[in-house]
């Protein structure tokens, strides 16, 4: 069994928005959050879908899934205080809906240009070899610094950008949560951040470049141009 545990709790501060959070943000009428979930809901190897949602919206987001005709979402959960907690609850929805040997993709609900074709990869990589980080390559000189000064230049062919989906065994994945607030950690950015730390090893596959998180409304137009550009060439025939 293969589920995704759509993440969709942020408020999007930096998005600047006064009217709704940027997961509700609409693109020819459809909400970014739709988009991503519908990804995930045309891929014919995911068999369940987790969304955590600010819990205000959870009403807004069912009607949603009913008009969009989504049919893999078997629960919409609240999120928590922090996106550690939020993942965990999503966690503990797929454990009751589902299998704990499952394999569960850990995906932003702001990453809406995800390809078909790196779920699959990532399902392989978990069943090959337990885990799948998205990356891509770094582009850009990484430099690391203290008060203002240069200590160091990363070489970049090592570099590499984490982004989503993060995928693992769900079984252990939940095992990492559980053992991370018996310890009284709470602050982990990421999934990947959290299992590296409990010891697992992490195997990477590398995704594309417009697998943009819209963050700020500069991705918003990027994400418009990237779907304009897709109706086009099917429209045209590119």
């Amino acid at each position: 069994m293969n589920c995704a545990l759509i993440f969709a709790g942020g408020t999007g501060q930096r998005m600047n928005t006064k009217t709704r959070p940027k997961q509700f943000l609409e693109l020819h009428g459809k909400p970014i959050i739709i988009y991503t979930i519908e990804v995930f809901e045309n891929h014919p190897d995911i068999d369940a879908i987790v969304v955590v949602c600010l819990e205000d919206w959870i009403p807004f987001l069912r009607k949603k899934l009913v008009h969009y005709d989504i049919a893999k979402v078997v629960d919409v959960v609240p999120g928590g205080a922090t996106g550690q907690e939020s993942i965990r609850h999503g966690i503990d929805a797929l454990l009751l809906n589902g299998d704990e040997n499952a394999t569960v993709l850990v995906h932003d609900g702001v990453r809406p240009l995800l390809r078909s074709e790196t779920i699959t990869e990532c399902i392989q990589s978990v069943e090959e070899r337990g885990s799948a980080i998205t990356v891509t390559p770094a582009i850009e000189t990484i430099v690391q610094e203290s008060d203002g000064m240069v200590t160091n230049v990363i070489e970049r062919q090592a570099c590499r950008m984490a982004k989503a989906p993060q995928c693992f065994r769900l079984r252990e994945l939940a095992e990492a949560h559980r053992q991370a607030e018996a310890d009284g950690l709470f602050d982990f950015i990421d999934s990947a951040s959290m299992m590296r730390y409990y010891g697992h090893n992490l195997y990477t596959v590398e995704g594309s470049p417009e697998n943009i998180k819209i963050t700020t409304p500069s991705d918003f137009y990027i994400f418009r141009a990237f779907v304009d550009a897709r109706e086009n060439s099917q429209i045209f025939g590119l």
